[in-house]
């Protein structure tokens, strides 16, 4: 529970000696990947520096448990998990959650084609919300000088779920704009309606779903909303196979508020095999 330099100051002892000693028992009882008994997995990158450095995560959906840290978030870094699998463990796999990452889709088709990808509702919907303010952006340059001030200040209106915005002031903000312009009407049905499609559990009705969004989305006349159902429409199986598997990788998103503390901690992170380590051994269970 205690820091490096913690530790070394309690014991009057350099802080390289108790991260070696720490680091030498973590290798002996974490070095091996332990493959047993996974069936459903979630894999999602976590930042190490800002922008510049990161880390693939893997996670054991139904234990919690963080049963692999690599570097990077590329194709070969996904694929580095899946080669210390035997045939059979591979085999017993049956669905994986993951935001829409070409890289780990790859790796997954190569490695495990059998396994049910599953693309997480939060990190769609997160991507459509940039989306949304490219067309806010496009349509305030198209508006008059007065409606121009309608536009102003609405950016986090339009990202925020309606039930989350409370105050009158800012409710009759909204009706305002979307009363002013009919594409900023659309694209928040259409943000809506996205949200709506994991809620089935018929793949035929989801399907549906998906096609008439599609159809929808073209009827707006902007190129970014168009390459996102475009976007939406080719990854569509990973949303259908929500409807056989009801995972996300919001599960990762404890993991990666506690790594976040590990890394306050400053346990030595810098040393990126240390710090994985030091995941692992966070939620071995």
């Amino acid at each position: 529970m205690l820091t490096i330099t913690e530790v070394a100051k309690h014991f009057g002892m350099n802080w390289k000696t108790v991260k070696a000693i720490d680091k030498f028992f973590l290798e002996r009882q974490y070095a091996q990947t332990d493959y047993q008994h996974l069936r459903i997995l979630a894999v999602d990158e976590i930042s190490v520096k800002k922008g510049q450095r990161y880390l693939t995560v893997v996670l054991d959906y139904l234990s919690g448990r963080v049963v692999w840290v690599g570097k990077e978030r590329t194709k070969e870094t996904l694929e580095t998990f899946f080669a210390g699998m035997t045939e059979e463990e591979r085999q017993s796999l049956e669905a994986i959650a993951m935001d829409m990452w070409d890289p780990y889709i790859l790796a997954v088709k190569k490695h495990v084609p059998h396994v049910k990808i599953v693309f997480d509702l939060f990190h769609v919907v997160s991507g459509f919300g940039k989306v949304i303010d490219k067309v806010r952006n496009a349509e305030y340059q198209k508006a008059s000088k007065e409606d121009k001030d309608v536009f102003k200040g609405s950016k986090y209106l339009l990202l925020k779920n309606k039930r989350n915005i409370r105050r009158k002031k800012h409710r009759e903000h909204l009706k305002q704009l979307l009363s002013l312009n009919e594409t900023i009407n659309t694209v928040l049905i259409l943000k809506d309606k996205l949200k709506h499609i994991w809620t089935y559990t018929s793949r035929t009705w989801a399907r549906k779903a998906i096609d008439e969004w599609c159809l929808l989305a073209k009827t707006i006349n902007h190129s970014v909303v168009h390459k996102f159902a475009n976007m939406l429409m080719k990854h569509s199986y990973g949303i259908l196979n929500h409807c056989d598997y009801k995972i996300h990788t919001s599960k990762l998103e404890g993991v990666n508020n506690k790594i976040k503390v590990i890394k306050r901690k400053a346990y030595g992170f810098h040393d990126e095999r240390y710090f994985s380590l030091k995941i692992i051994q966070a939620f071995a269970n």
